[in-house]
């Protein structure tokens, strides 16, 4: 399964209106692109996002390349506590599933996954833009991999 976080979206300080309707910066539009390209020979499954503006457009244009619809999931949205999200990643591993989340929220969740037992050479990092490869066995992470975003490779 991949886990991504929400590609650039820009200042929260300078944007006017409700966070949760925040779009994607010309840089982030750049960075949900090649997550197409970065998993082109993926036969991705199911793709489910925070309901955030920011979140739903990091991954629509993987969607529509795979022929599917972002699912929105509160599991996913800021300031949540991990136990749903942790739930929907096994989930999601058995179809090759995506999930995109933001800054506060995934670093929990891969350190949750370190304990229950994924390795990893790479720090626990998640840029904007960037996304974990997390390989599950039997329902238990084994091994997670970190992607860049494309303007960090």
């Amino acid at each position: 399964m991949h886990l991504v976080r929400h590609a650039h979206a820009g200042k929260r300080s300078e944007w006017q209106g409700d966070d949760s309707e925040r779009p994607l910066s010309d840089r982030g539009r750049t960075q949900s692109m090649a997550l197409v390209t970065d998993l082109a020979d993926v036969a991705v499954g199911r793709i489910v996002s925070s309901p955030y503006l920011r979140c739903v457009q990091t991954v629509q244009p993987l969607a529509s390349a795979n022929g599917l619809e972002v699912e929105a999931s509160e599991a996913f949205a800021e300031g949540m506590d991990g136990d749903a999200a942790h739930a929907l990643l096994i989930e999601l591993d058995a179809v090759d599933g995506v999930a995109c989340s933001h800054g506060d929220l995934l670093p929990a969740l891969l350190r949750r996954l370190v304990v229950n037992g994924m390795e990893t050479d790479d720090p626990l990092v998640v840029h904007k833009g960037s996304m974990w490869i997390v390989e599950f066995s039997e329902g238990r992470p084994r091994r997670g991999r970190y992607v860049p975003p494309i303007d960090r490779r």
